[in-house]
């Protein structure tokens, strides 16, 4: 058990890319965590994905023993947390836990949106912030301007910021010094009833659900009976312990101490991040403030290519599902698609991530429908409805009028592309709040319609930006619009994979492009296929696939032109027939495409 005096927690928080994994790793060196053989790039990054593209999904926790130059050893408990605007959830619960943070941030790129996102959650928490100007040995790195920037943009002073490089190790010890000298100690009291932090659960195939917890009062050790005061259920500690990163047992975790417990569960859903531990016996009187569900904010439905795969989909969806509470499904079947799932996701990223780990942990071929965003529905009866799947749009005459959820964003950018940037926010229905200069750089603020976000905006910024604007979100509530159901027509028939809701302005120019990919996609027939795209019974944009035809005539050599005629007439007839009982097989790579299309 440690005095509280010699305990320090904090997190990293900094935008993707700016090395907070890697300044991780050098802490754990530093400390002795783990030997140079054992030591590995990113070690707190479990996943291959993770460790692939460079970002961090879930937020670790590592426990640190630092003997500081005063002598005595200090128990740091460290936090990497997420850099993604999607895991801010993942961030939010993980600051709560701490009293400190370092501010990272890359000497040659400066502070970015999602730097400013999580040191304003940080500094709500009433943190103590140590700035650290990480990158500095690069030929870019300009230390002196991005301390001005830290100062101008966040305002806080950077005059004592560390001067660091975690790739070669350098300013390692004054980051520690500075985390031992200026994070204050946490509070508590041992012997007041216990009440602990739930900030973190997944699941383990040996010891089931593992529980991140960081005790604020009270002791919790095994053998303890303790209740979810959120969840309403009661358990048995059975483990307690921390992880330096290796998982090690303890015999107690004491106020302001950061570990690990499990208690036999068996689903995550239990488990919700943000809950409130307590003992049965004599229990804490409130819960800690700051537990808040977690809302999707983008559907779209998963179907598996080959539908002998869906049993193997459905127990793949629910493994995962164990270790990301975060995400939710519910079964849905779709004409053309036959049986899936609709999903829910914070955002774009969480749906690239969790596609991604399906067809790699779990080797399945997928299909996503094009994603969409909630709406509510306000019907002439006066019920209110949530919209998940544009498929279930009930008829728009019942419909008194329809809201879409929008977004504040705060994008970041070298002055070269503010025109393009504002263009794009523009053409995307933004309406524009607010724009300032911040060295040599433009901060612009817009609200958006959420639904034009999800689409490709992310990508768009980034291409014409070439990369170097930087962009953070956070919802603002409903707003009504002028919206419409799209619905795709294949052989007058419709295609409720491929229907959208769309803002009455976008539909046309969605509709044709949609209906000229497809009229791509699809292979001839032997009868004249006509593509639509429709709002209700009006068809906004229409594109036809000529018939492929047999040359009935090549049999007439001379005589009367009227032979060729009957020939033809009675092909025409065929045809019309044809077309009437004829099925369009529509190939699984038409619907891939056609759904990617909005992607590019």
């Amino acid at each position: 058990m440690t005095e509280l005096a010699q305990i320090r927690n904090f997190s990293i928080i900094a935008h993707i890319d700016h090395g907070k994994s890697t300044l991780a790793d050098r802490l754990i060196q530093r400390t002795g965590g783990l030997s140079d053989r054992e030591m590995s790039a990113q070690v707190l990054d479990n996943m291959d994905i993770e460790k692939e593209r460079g970002i961090t999904i879930k937020a670790q926790t590592v426990r640190l023993n630092y003997t500081a130059s005063d002598g005595i050893t200090y128990e740091l408990n460290l936090m990497d947390t997420p850099g993604h605007v999607d895991f801010a959830y993942e961030v939010s619960r993980s600051l709560a836990a701490c009293e400190g943070a370092l501010l990272v941030v890359d000497a040659a790129q400066g502070v970015e949106a999602q730097t400013l996102a999580n040191v304003y959650q940080s500094i709500e928490h009433d943190h103590e912030i140590v700035p650290v100007i990480n990158k500095i040995d690069l030929p870019a790195a300009e230390p002196e301007k991005v301390r001005n920037e830290i100062e101008e943009v966040i305002g806080i002073d950077a005059s004592d910021a560390v001067l660091a490089s975690a790739k070669s190790g350098i300013g390692i010890d004054e980051i520690l010094e500075a985390v031992v000298a200026k994070i204050p100690a946490p509070k508590g009291d041992r012997t007041a009833p216990l009440k602990a932090m739930l900030v973190d659960s997944w699941y383990d195939p040996y010891l089931g659900v593992v529980i991140l917890v960081r005790v604020i009062d009270g002791v919790i050790k095994k053998g303890l009976n303790v209740k979810f005061m959120q969840g309403g259920t009661d358990h048995l500690v059975d483990r307690v312990g921390c992880f330096t990163p290796k998982r090690i047992d303890l015999p107690e975790l004491g106020p302001g101490e950061i570990g690990f417990i499990t208690a036999q569960i068996k689903e995550v859903e239990q488990a919700k991040v943000g809950d409130t531990i307590t003992t049965v016996k004599g229990g804490a009187a409130q819960a800690l403030p700051g537990y808040k569900e977690v809302q999707p904010v983008v559907f779209c439905g998963l179907f598996p290519v080959d539908a002998n795969d869906f049993e193997k989909l459905r127990e793949s969806i629910g493994k995962l599902r164990l270790n990301d509470a975060s995400f939710s499904f519910e079964m849905e079947s779709s004409a053309a698609l036959g049986f899936g799932f609709r999903c829910g996701f914070l955002g774009l990223l969480h749906l690239e991530i969790i596609q991604e780990r399906l067809s790699r942990e779990y080797d399945l071929d997928l299909i996503t429908t094009a994603p969409s965003v909630v709406y509510r529905l306000t019907m002439t009866d006066g019920t209110v409805k949530e919209l998940h799947n544009p498929a279930d749009m009930p008829d728009p005459v019942k419909i008194d009028f329809m809201e879409e959820p929008w977004i504040k964003a705060v994008i970041y950018t070298p002055d070269e592309y503010l025109g393009s940037i504002l263009k794009l926010c523009q053409d995307r229905r933004g309406i524009q709040k607010d724009l300032t200069y911040v060295g040599g750089r433009a901060q612009v603020t817009y609200e958006l319609p959420l639904n034009e976000v999800v689409f490709d905006f992310y990508d768009r910024l980034k291409s014409i930006s070439r990369g170097y604007a930087s962009f953070d979100y956070e919802q603002i509530g409903l707003q009504e619009g002028d919206l419409v159901m799209m619905n795709i027509l294949v052989n007058n028939e419709p295609v409720d994979a491929l229907s959208m809701v769309v803002h009455r302005s976008q539909a046309e120019p969605r509709g044709r492009a949609l209906v000229e990919r497809l009229k791509e996609l699809i292979p001839r027939h032997m009868f004249k296929i006509p593509i639509q795209a429709a709002i209700g019974a009006k068809v906004i944009a229409r594109e036809t696939i000529s018939a492929m035809r047999k040359d009935v005539t090549a049999k007439c050599y001379g005589g009367d032109i009227t032979r060729k005629k009957k020939l033809l007439e009675k092909q025409k007839e065929g045809k019309k027939r044809m077309r009437e009982y004829g099925n369009v097989q529509i190939p699984q790579e038409a619907f891939i495409a056609a759904l990617r299309m909005g992607e590019e």
